[in-house]
């Protein structure tokens, strides 16, 4: 597959008739290898092996009601008591990040309300911080550790 901005990590591949498929440790089951696909299991990779997350936080393809709506945000990260903290979006490589994919997950904040926004296309990766006072967002310069959140306390 492609290079990302990533470190590299190792995944469970297997190929049947023309297509390839890799092992969703948060699904639990094989999937389609598409360019966004490698994006999300890198991602996910990186939120647990570099950022210290619980795998058992992280979930991927998760149904959002919006309007009557069936959407589905592609990977949520929740705290101890299994609210939504974390939204992240992926994009394939090829994709550029621009303002209608902040919209979409920005779409899927109204439902989930969450503290973080995280849109990656594997090469560009963009964390922003909700203010939800104030109704904005501030972009922050990395993706924070688990340990700097204070969820669980």
């Amino acid at each position: 597959m492609f290079d990302l901005n990533l470190p590299k990590y190792t995944f469970k591949t297997k190929r049947e008739n023309d297509s390839i498929s890799i092992f969703d440790r948060c699904r639990q089951k094989y999937v389609a290898l598409t360019p966004e696909e490698w994006v999300r299991q890198n991602m996910v990779e990186y939120i647990i092996q570099a950022k210290k997350f619980p795998p058992a936080r992280i979930a991927n393809e998760v149904t959002v009601v919006i309007n009557g709506m069936n959407k589905r945000s592609d990977s949520v990260i929740y705290d101890k008591e299994m609210r939504p903290r974390i939204i992240l979006e992926y994009k394939a490589p090829s994709v550029k990040i621009t303002q209608k994919v902040f919209d979409q997950i920005a779409t899927y904040n109204f439902e989930l309300d969450v503290d973080l926004l995280i849109v990656s296309n594997g090469l560009e990766h963009y964390c922003c911080k909700m203010d939800k006072e104030n109704k904005k967002y501030y972009f922050l310069k990395e993706i924070p550790d688990y340990q700097q959140l204070d969820w669980d306390k």
